[in-house]
């Protein structure tokens, strides 16, 4: 079998209906994904191929000794991070409808901002990329290599809300294509995202439980989605935790319908977002409302992590494992230190977003 997972899974994509209903047939899909994953290996020097899971268990030794941990390693993959994924499917999505946008536009602090302008220099297309003020030197030199046109946001007098996301949205309302990994603006993006789910299935099974790292909604949601059987724990840090407050304002009663019809009552942008794990702070969880949603029917729980522990996770990553991942992406086991299961059982974390100073 293919070790590109857009091939492997391809059955299971969204965009795979255009074989479904005709308009393409299997080999013409394959020949699609092949083309663009030329591509991105020619712009980033490797294609999309199937990452590693690799025990965990250390790491929460001192915490939870009982525990069958599987770290699921995307650090390594294109761009850095999980973050291509979710673009490449929405790559996908544009190619076999026969419609690539001239103008794409995203918002990010760093690992989406890379990943988007990856696929888009891959597409030979013009990208706008939206970030802060506080943005690393490395991602902003990477990103003008990679052609896009990088502007840093700083907050306004005023304003509400992730000045980056509402410089993207003027860019958008101005004639730029969304091309992010958030599903409010760009709904395509779980699809990609699901194949770091199906590759955790097929080297692990099926775990009892998820602690996913979330800053805008869509990793949880893809890997939640690829994986129904696992309770889901989206992982925020203290400095920043929107959705949280929004389960909280949902309970007892999580009336769907009621939140879905007045979102502003129950989520609302974070004051003075902060923490160590810097790729998490989005003001708002954008895909919050199906995230709370999916959380709750798999019997989970948003967990907040203290900040003191969103900095053991990194150390203990880099300690007990030789996975250079970032901060943001050992948010996970953070939210797992802070409250592991109370019984034995099969977990899985997610390691992705490459350490890079």
């Amino acid at each position: 079998m293919s070790r590109n997972p857009f091939i492997r899974y391809r059955e299971r994509l969204d965009s795979y209906d255009a074989v479904r209903c005709g308009a393409l047939n299997d080999e013409q899909f394959v020949e699609t994904v092949e083309r663009l994953d030329a591509e991105v290996e020619r712009v980033d020097g490797s294609g999309f191929r199937i990452t590693p899971v690799i025990d965990g268990s250390a790491l929460v030794a001192e915490v939870a000794p009982e525990l069958r941990v599987s770290v699921k390693v995307d650090a390594g993959n294109v761009a850095g991070s999980h973050k291509a994924r979710h673009l490449f499917g929405v790559a996908l999505h544009f190619l076999v409808a026969g419609r690539l946008p001239e103008r794409l536009a995203i918002a990010s602090c760093g690992n989406a901002a890379l990943g988007a302008a990856t696929i888009a220099r891959a597409l030979d297309r013009r990208i706008e990329v939206f970030v802060p003020v506080w943005a690393e030197g490395t991602v902003v030199d990477r990103l003008d290599e990679l052609g896009a046109d990088v502007t840093r946001c700083e907050r306004r007098v005023g304003e509400v809300g992730d000045p980056c996301y509402l410089r993207f949205r003027e860019a958008v309302e101005g004639g730029a294509t969304p091309f992010s990994v958030q599903g409010t603006d760009t709904p395509t993006t779980f699809d990609g995202g699901r194949t770091l789910g199906w590759e955790i299935e097929e080297q692990v099974g099926s775990p009892d439980s998820l602690y996913v790292q979330v800053g805008g909604g869509a990793l949880a949601i893809a890997l939640g989605t690829a994986l129904p059987g696992a309770r889901l724990h989206p992982v925020q840090a203290e400095g920043c935790a929107p959705l949280r407050r929004a389960w909280d304002r949902l309970a007892p009663s999580f009336d769907w319908e009621a939140a879905a019809a007045a979102p502003g009552r129950y989520m609302t942008a974070w004051g003075d977002p902060h923490s160590f794990a810097t790729g998490i702070l989005d003001d708002v969880t954008y895909d919050w409302l199906p995230l709370l949603r999916h959380t709750r029917q798999s019997g989970g729980w948003p967990i907040v992590a203290p900040e003191s522990l969103v900095r053991v996770a990194f150390d203990l990553a880099h300690a007990r494992t030789d996975v250079p991942v970032c901060s943001t992406g050992t948010a996970g086991l953070a939210g797992l230190l802070a409250e592991p299961p109370a019984d034995p059982e099969h977990v899985v974390i997610v390691f992705t977003g490459v350490h890079r100073s």
